[in-house]
């Protein structure tokens, strides 16, 4: 009799898989010996090893008698056949490495190899979708390890394949679900597993993972991952029911104990760690979230409060991360990309700052041509300083000398066709439609325009534009045939900053108004600006607002006022741009739906498929944006009109005129007065403003969205009953209101979720918001928005007033250039400005774009053949938009993107390349 010993139990048993009956397999822990270890071998080990066979034989000695007795398989009383055949199943892994290694990790790899080859290895497990008759429990194929991990360690390239081997009863059926434990020391990116055998009357089966698997010592369950085949939760397979319900309650976790890095668990908070008042009463900032101030949740961390204030979380300073669930974090490309602009922004900033610690001028910019060097030049003609400031700072000569490159901006888009573009006002109007915020733009449907604040604070509500101010601009139109004839527009930020502008105006370096700006529409189809109304707030409550009405200049002083006045309407568009449009109305409003959808969702439910490439890297950005660019000192409070009022100004908009109903493209136009309800029209909807580039485009990719949504709706919900009966999704949609945006729970507005229609209309919403309306509010920012005097994102002086104050209206005359420019911002702010938008309007080189191809790791998306034909479908929807958009930039008769010296219009345009392009459609929130 051959004696074998086999690894892979905890206790000496008997081993299930054995060559034949004169051979004896007998198993032990998988650390102590590999098989087989035949006798020999034994002897010929010394020391500690020689002892360990030793026992081994000892152990295996008093097991014999047992192991003999009649019934056991190889024993003296004969055989005992399995009367089940078995079939044998091949597993392929493919695993991505890193590209960049640090000493450290390097090490933890080899060791991970090491410990591979002594039996802590990669654990696997089949499930099947059958349960077994007798247990009724899921049919196992029971665990085996990946062979080939250790002798592959120094493979090339980003990919490895791994195998697996396992051996299943034939009637096993169609494999549902892999478990997977990683036994090793640290945790590898699973990609994809694909499962073939010559018996699977279903074909190669694939899993498509995508997903950081963890240490046993970190997280010591093993990870579920199901087949690419959908199922609703009503026609769940038998044998993966459980383990589907398991997967969601592990996602959900019990809302306690604080997050690790290598978390898996998607709960809510309120938005309580933005301030930081360990720091100061100065970095105080309300909690956002809760019956005082509405706010949707965010994605919970756990951390420990504050020690000054228990209510508020503890921050989380760079260069530490910040949680979130382990597969929302950046992959190794993006997280490159994310870093290198985070390099070129530290770098654009870092000279300012230590200029400005070392000396006590205010560092202005002291002409245009300045601010040109800015893009042109190195960094002491950007500055305008002199040599012996550098001579005083030698890190700043060794970063000049070295970086030379990376402290230059690039030259945006605005001034690349017409350098004095920005001066006229046909950009400043044309900015309100082809854009980064053409989203405020409204038809003008009261004359005068009337504010809803509260009249017992903020005055009479009636605005101070008359009649007589805009009589001469309206083609010999009298206001109210020129409202009839839907000639008039308006952009109105008065009721957004009024009520904030006695704390803006308090802060040093800070001035600002409430802004109203009206638009006539020209014959030619383009807007012209008629008159801007600034407000201050009044004096005592109730009272008068003290205002001015400022006209097109017919001199030279009026045209410097002028555009004194154009440069506060685009500071406070800036602000309502960051503010309300880019970060409220899409980052923070999807965050709940996105919680709600891994908490709810299965990962083989149709709409988490549906929805899932819409939600990537949401969270990560968002988590980034508490940390550094919303928080108290941060730089939206830095570099923005606001200042530490600024997540105030959102919460507002959030509390009195965010509607989820009206977020959808075509009742966002309704809602604004610049569209009309037309069924004739392909979109259903006519445009007021003929040649409106984000609407006109815009509704090319609602279309095409809301085509794709319905169409796959369809397949699985063909009727109303089935939309209800499904309790996920149910579950999904209920949380995202009552949890997600709770303070709003209580909205009658909220749609109904009963129908395949219902669902449709909320889904294509969605994935409106988490790509095309977000592409067109962020990854122009730079090209757009990087030429400071075009766009200030803060202003430091008011208007001159000879009345307020004689000296200033007589240094404005004698110098308005200079006048002009000491109200922009400064150096540091410019800069740091410019660094900042110039990174978040970077594509990285692992964008996904709407409309691609879905595949993950080479893997199907999805099982089903009917979802991946309506998939293609919407991809050459997709591509008939970008030709189309290609043709009307080139059409003439569109004046608005299209002439001398006149941008494109491409932010909607879906494809894009890597970087700074003002153009390209990821599928979700990204940066």
């Amino acid at each position: 009799m051959e004696l074998t010993v086999l690894r892979g139990a905890t206790a000496a048993v008997p081993a299930r898989r054995c060559r034949g009956p004169s051979e004896l397999c007998f198993a032990l822990p998988p650390a102590r010996l590999r098989h087989p270890l035949p006798r020999e071998e034994q002897q010929q080990q010394g020391g500690r090893r020689r002892r360990r066979g030793v026992r081994v034989v000892a152990a295996i000695s008093e097991e014999l008698p047992r192991l003999a007795s009649p019934g056991i398989k190889g024993g003296a009383g004969g055989e005992r056949r399995s009367s089940r055949e078995k079939v044998a199943l091949r597993a392929a892994l493919t695993v991505r490495r890193k590209q960049k290694e640090d000493i450290k990790e390097a090490v933890a790899g080899h060791l991970d190899a090491l410990w591979d080859m002594v039996g802590r290895n990669v654990v696997l497990e089949l499930i099947s979708t059958k349960i077994h008759p007798r247990t009724k429990k899921p049919m196992q194929s029971g665990r085996v390890s990946i062979k080939d991990w250790c002798q592959k360690r120094g493979a090339k390239g980003e990919h490895v394949v791994y195998t697996a081997e396992f051996k299943v009863d034939a009637d096993f059926g169609e494999p549902g679900a892999i478990t997977v434990a990683n036994r090793h020391n640290r945790e590898f990116f699973l990609e994809s597993i694909v499962v073939e055998g010559g018996e699977l009357p279903c074909g190669p089966v694939h899993f498509a993972c995508h997903s950081w698997v963890q240490s046993t010592r970190e997280l010591p369950t093993k990870r579920v991952f199901f087949s690419n085949k959908p199922y609703l939760p009503s026609e769940t397979p038998p044998g993966l029911r459980e383990l589907r319900e398991k997967e969601l309650k592990d996602l959900r976790g019990d809302g306690t104990g604080v997050r690790k890095l290598s978390d898996r668990i998607y709960d809510y908070a309120t938005y309580n760690d933005l301030g930081n008042p360990d720091r100061g009463k100065e970095f105080i900032r309300p909690i956002l979230g809760g019956e005082k101030i509405p706010y949707p949740r965010r994605c919970r961390t756990g951390r420990p409060p504050t020690d000054t204030y228990m209510l508020a979380e503890s921050r989380v300073e760079k260069p530490h991360p910040i949680y979130v669930p382990r597969d929302e974090a950046f992959e190794e490309l993006k997280q490159g990309a994310f870093s290198s602009g985070r390099l070129r922004a530290v770098l654009h900033t870092l000279i300012p700052s230590l200029i400005a610690s070392i000396s006590a001028e205010t560092h202005n910019f002291k002409g245009f041509h300045h601010v040109d060097n800015l893009y042109k030049e190195g960094l002491r003609l950007k500055l305008g300083l002199q040599e012996h400031l550098f001579q005083k700072i030698p890190l700043v000569q060794k970063i000049q000398e070295s970086s030379e490159g990376m402290l230059r901006y690039d030259t945006p888009s605005i001034l690349s066709k017409d350098k004095f573009a920005w001066l006229r006002d046909d950009l400043f109007a044309r900015q309100a439609v082809a854009g980064i915020n053409p989203v405020n733009i409204e038809r003008l449907q009261v004359f005068p325009p009337v504010s809803k604040l509260d009249p017992a604070i903020y005055g009479p509500p009636e605005s101070s534009v008359t009649e007589a101010h805009i009589a001469g601009h309206l083609n010999g139109l009298t206001v109210q045939q020129a409202m009839d004839d839907a000639k008039l527009f308006i952009m109105d930020y008065h009721d957004v900053y009024l009520p904030f502008l006695d704390r803006i105006n308090a802060i040093e370096g800070r001035k600002a108004y409430a802004t109203r700006t009206i638009f006539f529409l020209t014959q030619a189809g383009t807007l012209k600006p008629i008159a801007i109304e600034l407000s201050l707030p009044p004096t005592q409550p109730g009272e008068p607002r003290p205002s001015k009405v400022m006209t097109p200049p017919c001199d030279a002083t009026s045209n410097w006022l002028w555009m004194l006045a154009k440069a506060h309407v685009s500071s406070n568009d800036a602000g309502v741009h960051q503010l309300v449009n880019h970060w409220l109305r899409t980052h923070a409003t999807m965050e709940p739906f996105i919680l709600a959808a891994h908490r709810h969702l299965s990962a083989m439910h149709p709409i988490f498929k549906l929805l899932h490439p819409h939600m990537r890297y949401t969270l990560e950005i968002n988590a980034l944006a508490r940390q550094s660019l919303i928080n108290a000192d941060g730089v939206i409070e830095s570099c923005f009109t606001p200042g530490p009022v600024s997540g105030e100004i959102s919460a507002a908009y959030y509390r009195n005129h965010w509607r989820f109903d009206l977020e959808g493209l075509p009742s966002d136009l309704i809602r604004r007065g610049v569209a009309v309800e037309d069924a004739m029209q392909p979109h259903g909807v006519r445009l007021l403003i003929d040649d409106y580039p984000y609407a006109n485009d815009g509704l090319l990719l609602w279309s095409a969205i809301r085509s794709w949504v319905e169409s796959y709706v369809q397949l699985y919900y063909p009727d109303a009953r089935t939309v209800q009966s499904d309790i996920e999704l149910q579950g999904w949609y209920l949380e995202s209101i009552h949890v997600g945006h709770g303070d709003l729970r209580h909205e009658p507005w909220w749609p109904p979720l009963s129908t395949p229609a219902d669902l449709a209309s909320i889904l294509t919403t969605l994935v409106w918001l988490a790509s095309a309306q977000h592409a067109a509010l962020n990854f122009g920012q730079y090209p757009l928005g990087g030429y400071v005097p075009n766009r200030p994102p803060l202003m430091r002086r008011l208007l001159p007033d000879l009345e307020r104050d004689s000296a200033e209206y007589a240094a404005f005359l004698a110098d308005p250039h200079g006048f002009f420019l000491n109200a922009m911002p400064g150096v540091l702010e410019a800069t740091k400005f410019m660094a900042v938008v110039d990174t978040l309007s970077t594509h990285s080189p692992d964008e996904e774009y709407l409309g691609e191809g879905r595949d993950e790791g080479g893997v199907p998306w999805t099982a089903d053949e009917e979802a991946v034909a309506a998939h293609s479908m919407f991809a050459a929807d997709v591509r008939s938009a970008e030709e189309i958009i290609e043709r009307r930039n080139a059409d003439h008769s569109r004046k608005n993107r299209c002439g001398a010296g006149v941008l494109p219009y491409e932010l909607l345009a879906p494809s894009s390349p890597p970087g700074v392009t003002c153009r390209g459609v990821p599928n979700s929130i990204s940066i």
